[in-house]
């Protein structure tokens, strides 16, 4: 791999800190409450996530891992949220999931101009 492959790419720093942010989430609902379910959606859904970042990180238009990712986050949380009305962990992760999308359909249809 040439210098100036790896100089053209950028890292989705933001995507691979969701991804983190979600795996952990499931890791302390583990430890806190021995949520077995927790554990294995967190680290699945922050697999995911990680997987979609790093897709953003080689090619910034190849969103489609982490749109659905966080846009499944975004529901499943946010009906869990609505329902139970505790910003923890429900309400973080649904917020900082739509964040994500709204991220991810800027850099969609962000067409930026071509440089030289």
């Amino acid at each position: 791999m040439c210098l100036s492959q790896v100089s053209n790419m950028s890292v989705d720093w933001v995507g691979f800190g969701y991804a983190t942010l979600v795996a952990s989430g499931g890791v302390v609902g583990y430890v806190k409450a021995g949520s077995v379910p927790s554990l294995v959606a967190g680290l699945a859904f922050g697999g995911l996530a990680g997987f979609g970042a790093y897709q953003v990180s080689n090619d910034p238009k190849n969103v489609w891992v982490s749109l659905v990712t966080s846009g499944a986050l975004t529901g499943l949380m946010g009906k869990r949220y609505f329902t139970s009305r505790k910003f923890m962990p429900a309400g973080l992760i649904a917020g900082a999931s739509f964040l994500m999308m709204g991220k991810l359909c800027t850099t969609l249809f962000h067409n930026p101009e071509e440089s030289p």
